[in-house]
């Protein structure tokens, strides 16, 4: 699976600002001392984390930035889409199943993996971040919302 920082820092950096119950802006400085991610980096996430209508910034003194839903209605899926960080478990590339695969077919472990790639979605698709600031049990978050049929939310999927 190819999950880079840029997924794993968001959501972290999201969780931060959950964890903070009194709903103050947070700074993006305050990010960085707390979760030792680059001020410059986070700057650069919170930008597309903006445009995908996650967050919220305020201007001026006691500024930063808040959810702009609450933790439980942000999807983990969609923080990762986000950043435009796809999921991506084969080596096709753009899951054509052509190009860098064997010979211009389909490899002999590509549903494998494939699969392993829904899976692995489905799960995402299936957290808020609201699970996973209050330590919710997340295996069983995930799959009571999948057997409520829970939709599948905007992650960028690629097999």
């Amino acid at each position: 699976m190819r999950l880079s920082t840029k997924g794993r820092y968001a959501v972290m950096a999201l969780a931060d600002i959950a964890s903070r119950s009194n709903e103050q802006p947070v700074t993006l400085a305050e990010i960085s001392a707390r979760q030792d991610i680059s001020q410059d980096y986070l700057e650069q996430l919170f930008a597309k984390l903006k445009r995908a209508g996650l967050v919220d910034s305020v201007r001026g003194p006691g500024g930063g930035y808040c959810l702009a839903a609450s933790a439980d209605d942000i999807w983990i899926a969609d923080v990762i889409s986000a950043v435009d960080e796809p999921l991506q478990v084969t080596r096709c590339q753009d899951g054509d199943a052509i190009n860098g695969c064997v010979g211009g077919d389909k490899c002999v472990t590509h549903e494998l993996w494939a699969a392993l790639g829904r899976q692995i979605y489905g799960f995402l698709a299936a957290i808020t971040l609201g699970d996973v600031v209050e330590k919710r049990n997340l295996a069983l978050a995930a799959s009571v919302r999948r057997a409520k049929s829970h939709p599948v939310r905007s992650m960028t999927y690629v097999t």
